[in-house]
């Protein structure tokens, strides 16, 4: 089998140069996020050195890095939880809607857009990225803090909401009439109500089986069942991150302990071709025209989503800080709207241009906004009020291997 030098080339320079950027983000207490944007930027079509033949294999390996995130995001959480958690947060779901949903409407009619460019746009602004958000929680050891739960429900209900979105997109996109999109719409969200129930339900039996004793066959029997659930969810129009998620949701204990283990480097792999791929789409040259509306947009629902997050978490009980640091961890946008992107935007280069250019604005300043956001150490014992509650029933990673990190003192803190 011959293999293109060119391929090997690009992606041995692609890893290296991903590896500096990783050195250079831990050396200043940074997560590499938007250090990856930017150098997709610069990888990418238009970029100042592209890389053409590595393009199909790194936009393959996004879709598997974006899958990765959300199913080791699910692995530290049980469905019981998070179901509870999604119940006590339908009036955050309400919220993040019209906080951020209306900002993208009102936009897309000043710049005179039809019913489907304002629609994709309402769209663009309203959902957040899960993968971003997903490897932030993680660099930063934030995914036991108080407001956590909150961030994940908004997300996960954000996903679920698209199931039922990108149906109606299709159908307003393609012209089809209000009948078609209603059929879509009901057909997705019977679909999604059907695998939550699965998964609660006979989640224990599908742990045994994808725990074997071998760690090769935990890697390729959950990374399998992972890719199968997920292309299914494709199918019928809903997120493959929500099919992941709830695979990762489905198993707990020592299973779920198992496959974090073994998933975690080829997680920490594809979830870099993740976020150079959202840079490389991304033509520089198209994003000044777009800069100014962009910005100005950007501003907006940057505020909106930290209104959105001080009041979702407001409901787990945290206080400011915490309220704080959930607000910009939503401020990311992403992977959504490149779907968005490619389902609305073909025939209209306004659209694809200022969204670009939004995604590109927030991808980088949210993660760097979710540093920034204050924090305060507590001791990192669980609360009663959470073993009360039956909160962090699945075990975490254990840290006795690690190095010292004082950003773990953050646990169940603000």
């Amino acid at each position: 089998m011959h293999t293109p030098v060119a391929l090997l080339l690009e992606l041995g320079i692609i890893l290296t140069a991903s590896s500096l950027i990783v050195a250079g983000a831990r050396r200043f207490a940074l997560t590499p996020v938007p250090l990856y944007l930017l150098a997709g930027l610069a990888l990418g079509d238009g970029g100042i050195a592209p890389v053409p033949a590595a393009r199909e294999f790194v936009d393959t390996g996004a879709a598997i890095g974006l899958i990765l995130l959300l199913l080791t995001l699910g692995l530290d959480f049980t469905a019981r939880e998070f179901t509870a958690s999604l119940r006590r947060h339908r009036s955050s779901a309400v919220v993040d809607l019209v906080l951020n949903a209306i900002p993208g409407a009102v936009a897309g009619w000043l710049f005179g857009l039809d019913a489907a460019g304002v629609l994709a746009l309402a769209g663009v602004t309203y959902v957040s990225s899960s993968g971003i958000i997903a490897r932030l929680l993680g660099d930063l050891r934030r995914l036991g803090n108080r407001e956590t739960p909150a961030v994940l429900s908004v997300l996960v209900l954000e996903d679920f909401a698209m199931a039922a979105y990108l149906p109606l997109l299709a159908v307003v996109t393609a012209g089809g009439s209000w009948w078609e999109a209603l059929f879509a719409v009901l057909a997705a969200t019977a679909v999604v109500g059907a695998a939550v129930g699965a998964s609660s339900r006979w989640g224990h039996h599908v742990g045994r089986v994808l725990s074997p004793a071998d760690a090769e066959q935990v890697m390729l029997r959950v990374l399998g069942f992972t890719l199968v659930i997920a292309a299914l969810a494709e199918l019928v129009h809903v997120s493959a991150a929500v099919g992941a998620f709830l695979v990762g949701l489905t198993l707990t204990g020592a299973a779920a302990e198992r496959a974090r283990t073994v998933l975690g480097p080829l997680r920490d792999l594809f979830a870099a071709v993740f976020f150079l791929a959202l840079g490389m789409s991304a033509d520089p040259g198209h994003l000044l025209p777009a800069l100014p509306a962009a910005a100005v947009l950007a501003l907006i629902t940057a505020i909106t989503k930290v209104a959105t997050g001080w009041y979702a978490a407001g409901r787990e009980g945290a206080g400011r800080r915490g309220r704080l640091r959930a607000g910009t961890a939503l401020v990311a946008r992403g992977e959504f709207s490149v779907v968005v992107i490619g389902l609305a935007a073909t025939a209209q280069d306004r659209l694809a241009a200022l969204v670009t250019c939004y995604v590109i604005l927030l991808a980088v300043c949210g993660p760097v906004l979710t540093r920034l956001a204050p924090t305060r150490g507590v001791p990192s014992r669980m609360r009663a009020s959470d073993r009360a509650s039956g909160m962090l029933d699945k075990p975490r990673p254990s840290t006795a291997a690690s190095a010292p990190d004082p950003a773990r003192s953050e646990v169940r803190s603000g």
